[in-house]
């Protein structure tokens, strides 16, 4: 019987009786990440790292049966010892490291390997069996440094502002909206937000976090004050009323989606940046490889290639498709834009 084996629920660990990422209810579910696709309500308990804690109730609501473990940190369900470990996607995001007598399986969730300095430094963790995402698993994508992805970015915000426009930067809520926040912070006073945003915001405020300055669009919101802004708003917002209260703007998408010549032209975007909380190609390579794995599985994503390339390489390998993969990097590869899962 393997350590993990996929159910009409998702990932179970028949030994240990819990789940991991479930889509449908169970009773005990350990979760990676705060996205939408990997965390779904209607489950007895939950277990997350301490980060992951505010926006898991933000999403499912106060009341749920919660708990938390810090990254590094064990504990023994029925004989099956569990750890989570920084995965580096969003904030609060986690692997989850699973032993029972002497075998090591990890389940990444989602990860990059580079670190983007709000979301924890991705860690190799050393396992026989490695369940790896592979939203982006093709060698077209490979991501440029953050630090270049942020320069670009400013000198467009600035250009605009120079020219008297508003720059509105489509980013998911949840990780993307996060980082532009941090890049662009030093070009304003206080970054204006779409409700879906601030939502989040205030969640991570409220638990501690040290965020840049930012300000709700409202209804109330003059539109004279939106003149020459920042505004970060989710990819659903595009192409809304909402958007009307701009007068004179410039539309950004910030998703690895960008990285493929045409997409910009294809949503009606004036620019596109290809910064992604995924790994790329040569990411999901290095961290196949430093795990040490005997055997790795693909899921979402190209799952199906990045799988066959493995075996090729001579790393047992095969795809695993999961209900996963249904969040922002999702709605951008399926044009139209589908609107935002946190509503305004």
């Amino acid at each position: 019987m393997p350590l993990i084996e996929l159910t009409d629920c998702g990932f179970y660990c028949p030994p240990g009786k819990f789940y991991i990422d479930p889509w449908k209810p169970v009773d005990k579910a350990v979760i990676t990440h705060a996205h939408s696709d990997h965390a779904r309500p209607g489950s007895d308990h939950y277990l997350c790292h301490p980060m992951s804690a505010p926006l898991l109730r933000l999403r499912l609501g106060d009341t749920i049966s919660l708990e938390t473990m810090e990254w590094g940190h064990s504990r023994v369900v029925n004989d099956v010892k569990i750890s989570l470990h920084p995965a580096g996607h969003i904030i609060g995001s986690s692997q989850v490291r699973i032993e029972y007598k002497g075998e090591v399986w990890v389940v990444s969730g989602d990860y990059k390997t580079e670190n983007d300095g709000i979301s924890g430094q991705f860690e190799v963790v050393p396992c026989h069996t490695f369940i790896t995402e592979s939203t982006f698993g093709l060698p077209i994508y490979r991501w440029k440094p953050q630090q270049e992805l942020f320069t670009q970015i400013r000198n467009w915000i600035s250009a605009n502002q120079a020219a008297q426009q508003t720059s509105v930067l489509l980013a998911y809520s949840l990780g993307k909206a996060q980082r532009i926040m941090q890049a662009v912070q030093s070009l304003a006073p206080a970054v204006y937000l779409h409700g879906a945003v601030w939502n989040v915001h205030q969640a991570l405020v409220s638990a501690g976090h040290v965020l840049p300055a930012a300000i709700r669009i409202t209804a109330d919101t003059p539109r004279e004050e939106l003149k020459n802004a920042i505004v970060i708003a989710p990819p659903g917002a595009d192409g809304t009323a909402w958007m009307k209260r701009f007068a004179h703007y410039k539309t950004a998408i910030c998703s690895g989606w960008m990285q493929v010549r045409g997409n910009v032209r294809r949503r009606n975007a004036d620019a596109g940046f290809a910064i992604s909380d995924h790994a790329d190609w040569n990411g999901l390579l290095e961290a196949v490889s430093a795990t040490g794995a005997q055997r790795v599985l693909a899921t979402h994503g190209f799952q199906s290639a990045f799988s066959r390339f493995l075996s090729e390489k001579g790393i047992e390998a095969a795809e695993v498709k999961t209900e996963f993969g249904t969040e922002e990097e999702e709605q951008l590869a399926n044009l139209p834009a589908e609107e935002n899962k946190i509503a305004p």
